[in-house]
């Protein structure tokens, strides 16, 4: 199978669970931009429940601008604010100061564009959970892909995934199992069984 993905700000697990079943991954980078989706937001489970880190964009409707081209508003200092959530949500979680100091340069080194702060989180997360996923570019927009499976809906953030297995969170027992948070819930938690999990989980095309 062929999957067509947006990259995403730390995919969901629905992504991740789409990428590993896909004997090719292609992300989508010919696309508008659009607001209020996965593009630029992630969400994680806090001791209060879900909350989203949202990167702020440099972004207006009036003009319609492509994906690749949409610039981070670095003037806010959104990487430490991200990094204090993480820290403060999963410091008591099994796995998380195994990976921390691999995630580290994603809060430390400024990135310009949008896309490629997306890319480089694709890439450390798949080295922290050891997977060897390679993925090639779009090189135009099709609306209707012949040869893919289109996964490009993940993206929406009204978009429900309720076919996820649970597994133990950190606040489970405060307020429940949250599905598709981001990957790095499930890192954090399950560590080197990450995978497993993955394996076997189903996602509806």
């Amino acid at each position: 199978m062929n999957c067509l993905l947006h990259p995403t700000y730390f995919p969901n697990i629905a992504h991740f669970v789409a990428m590993i079943n896909a004997e090719n991954i292609y992300f989508e980078v010919w696309d508008n931009y659009q607001k209020q989706s996965y593009r630029n937001r992630t969400e994680i489970y806090g001791a209060n429940g879900k909350l989203a880190l949202t990167v702020p964009v440099i972004y207006t409707q009036k003009n319609r601008q492509l994906y690749k081209d949409v610039l981070i508003a670095n003037k806010e200092n959104w990487q430490l604010l991200h990094l204090k959530s993480l820290q403060s949500a999963y410091r008591m979680s099994p796995f998380f100061e195994y990976y921390e100091a691999d995630l580290m340069p994603l809060f430390e080194k400024r990135f310009n564009y949008l896309l490629d702060f997306n890319f480089e989180c694709f890439d450390i997360v798949s080295k922290c959970m050891e997977l060897k996923l390679h993925f090639q570019e779009t090189e135009t927009f099709e609306k209707t892909p012949n040869d893919k499976t289109d996964f490009r809906n993940l993206v929406r953030k009204k978009n429900e995934v309720d076919t996820l297995k649970p597994y133990t969170q950190v606040f489970t027992e405060k307020h429940g199992f949250i599905p598709n948070l981001s990957i790095l819930d499930l890192l954090f938690n399950e560590g080197p069984n990450t995978e497993l999990y993955l394996n076997k989980q189903i996602l509806a095309t």
